[in-house]
């Protein structure tokens, strides 16, 4: 199974592809969408919107990984995460993806076994869990790799968001 992994961002989108067989997990892509500070909001929208479209198009990943909206002490940034996390969903839910959703605190659970654990020990825990040289960067990216992996060993266990109302709008 691909799974696409994303950390939704306006400044900068982390996205990674990882590929499940069994317990075994390789990286298929990994990297981050980057918009220019001063941009129209909406243009940097339409510009992370596009390019993980094409991104999804390109790899076909069978299912999505995002993490949920960690609500920081600045509105106004939280706002724009939060349009940057709802033109993700709306790639992936255009281009079929069934999509799930997780906490940081989950993510960290799934990939160290701790909720409570750094940056750090997640960040060495998705470079040798995907046996990569080195940890990805930016930050991001290994977030997004990071839920990626989640998915992987929540797979099943986890809603997904349309669970919840299937058929109603």
């Amino acid at each position: 199974m691909k799974i696409l992994g994303i950390d939704p961002g306006y400044a900068i989108m982390g996205y990674g592809i990882v590929e499940m067989k069994g317990n075994h997990f390789s990286v298929c892509c990994h990297g981050a969408i980057t918009t220019c500070a001063g941009t129209e909001m909406s243009l940097r929208l339409k510009y992370l919107y596009e390019s993980l479209t094409e991104i999804i198009k390109e790899h076909k990943p069978e299912e999505a990984a995002i993490e949920e909206l960690f609500f920081n002490t600045n509105s106004k940034t939280a706002i724009m995460v939060g349009q940057a996390r709802g033109v993700a969903i709306l790639a992936c839910t255009n281009s079929g993806l069934d999509i799930s959703e997780y906490t940081p605190l989950q993510i960290k659970q799934a990939l160290t076994g701790q909720g409570r654990a750094d940056k750090k020990q997640v960040q060495f825990m998705v470079k040798n869990i995907l046996a990569l040289p080195e940890v990805p960067s930016p930050d991001d990216v290994a977030d997004a790799l990071a839920a990626a992996v989640c998915h992987g060993h929540s797979f099943g266990s986890k809603k997904k968001m349309t669970d919840n109302c299937r058929g109603e709008i």
